[in-house]
């Protein structure tokens, strides 16, 4: 196929958009309502996809120049050209237009003020719809990444306590309520495995996403010898997408990330929550430095975990994202509508408010101190070796678990009564229980020894508890 021939010295450079209207063709001889250039353009939202634009852009260029349909020279035009653009957005002095709608038209426009005619050949064989997939993909992309270092320091935070704070007892609870012991950084490393799997669902939607859209044009691919593969590897993607159709109307990609989104604030919600009740009045298990507290106007004595509770506050933000871009897209027909405007807010929104709550969760749990005494102090109330004394009577008199459970229960409400403890419990007291009981049963009694004889995988045992953190360290940092 004969190369298209660039425009000699002499022709006079493409116009400059003055509305939106001149950008799309002469369809339409009408001027657009102020209300539609309003609610139409998107330029204030996708502005944040300057960086992947261009580039998609600059790899567009180069495929059309090495297959012929345009010329080497109009090809390092407008490389050159994109890149002039790309540093006045970097340095703060693009001229960013709501008539020229989105970051597509914005940068093209001015692609047309640097290089001239040229500028007009790069939209061949592409178009707007597979242009935003694109650039939506490679955002997502560079969002996952930086989540995903974010999420491994909060891992490497949380393993840092747990690994001090392995032989520090405290409640274990169901219902909210004192159950067994553990220890605080047993407790630390559940939120390392919960997060552990957030990393894997972010690395499944990015692995899923790394398809290219680049080539599909409208929505039926384009009658140029294009070469999607060229485009696809240069922008890093595994492969070009497969259907024309599926690639400018998939969403799939931003509602899975989403998800997996929602689910990692409610983890970083629930931690939040479990350091609200910790710094209370009714635990004080821990306390936040200044640096992550904040005082009360009228009353001096408040310490208020205000970080905390943001990040809880904020995970229904997330939350929110995920239902919103649902709904925009549950009616949609194939393929593109310009509903799907929406799909980008959401989605900023979600990468702005985890960036943020991960980055504030990080500095409380390296902030925070955990009070040893009050947590020990804590396992006091509850009962809490109950299990271990049932236990006791299965390994040691050979009872059936159902049979302990009771027994247990009647020992449980005697020494309650008594206003006593399980190991303070006389063993005639146990004996008028249950007579085969000895002596030995104050072996398990203690909450040192319930917690260290829980040595089972996954267990609450210190050495468990460190062995676990070191395995940690090697499997996510």
């Amino acid at each position: 196929m004969s190369k298209t021939s660039s425009p000699k010295s002499t022709d006079a450079p493409a116009a400059h958009p003055a509305t939106a209207n001149t950008m799309w063709g002469g369809r339409f001889a009408g001027g657009v309502a102020e209300i539609m250039e309003r609610i139409n353009a998107s330029i204030d939202i996708d502005r944040r996809f300057h960086a992947q634009d261009i580039a998609a852009s600059q790899a567009h260029a180069a495929m059309l120049a090495r297959q012929g349909i345009i010329t080497p020279e109009d090809g390092a035009a407008i490389h050159e050209g994109l890149e002039r653009v790309r540093q006045e957005i970097e340095r703060g002095e693009f001229p960013f237009s709501t008539a020229l709608e989105d970051i597509h038209m914005n940068v093209e426009a001015r692609l047309t003020d640097l290089i001239g005619a040229p500028a007009g050949r790069l939209h061949t064989a592409r178009s707007r719809n597979d242009q935003v997939a694109t650039d939506f993909r490679l955002w997502v992309r560079d969002a996952l990444d930086g989540l995903d270092l974010a999420i491994r320091d909060l891992q490497a935070a949380l393993i840092d306590q747990a690994e001090a704070e392995a032989d520090s007892v405290m409640p274990g609870y169901t219902h909210l309520q004192a159950a067994q012991p553990v220890t605080f950084g047993h407790h630390m490393l559940a939120y390392v495995e919960m997060l552990g799997r957030d990393r894997g669902r972010l690395a499944d939607c990015r692995r899923r996403l790394n398809e290219s859209p680049l080539g599909a044009a409208a929505l039926a691919g384009s009658s140029f010898p294009i070469d999607r593969e060229q485009t696809a590897a240069a922008l890093g993607f595994d492969r070009p997408m497969a259907n024309s159709l599926d690639a400018v109307s998939d969403r799939d990609f931003a509602l899975e990330f989403l998800a997996g989104a929602a689910i990692l604030a409610v983890h970083l919600s629930r931690f939040a929550e479990e350091l609200v009740l910790w710094c209370s009045d009714g635990f004080r298990f821990v306390e936040l430095s200044d640096a992550f507290t904040t005082g009360s106007s009228i009353m001096p004595q408040k310490k208020n975990p205000d970080a905390a509770e943001l990040v809880r506050g904020k995970s229904g933000r997330v939350i929110g994202n995920l239902s919103a871009l649902l709904i925009v897209l549950k009616g949609l027909p194939l393929t593109y509508g310009k509903d799907m405007q929406e799909d980008k807010e959401p989605v900023f929104d979600a990468v702005d408010t985890l960036a943020l709550c991960l980055a504030a969760t990080s500095g409380m749990v390296r902030d925070m101190k955990p009070r040893r005494e009050a947590l020990r102090r804590a396992t006091a109330a509850g009962f809490l070796t109950a299990t271990d004394l049932a236990d006791w009577l299965v390994r040691v008199l050979g009872l059936p678990f159902r049979e302990a459970h009771h027994i247990t229960g009647a020992l449980v409400a005697r020494a309650e009564a008594l206003g006593q403890g399980l190991a303070d419990l006389p063993l005639a007291e146990m004996q008028a229980i249950e007579p085969r009981v000895t002596q030995d049963v104050y072996s398990v009694l203690s909450v040192d020894r319930s917690v260290a004889s829980r040595t089972s995988l996954g267990g609450t045992a210190p050495e468990r508890v460190r062995a676990a953190a070191r395995a940690a360290r090697e499997r996510f940092l």
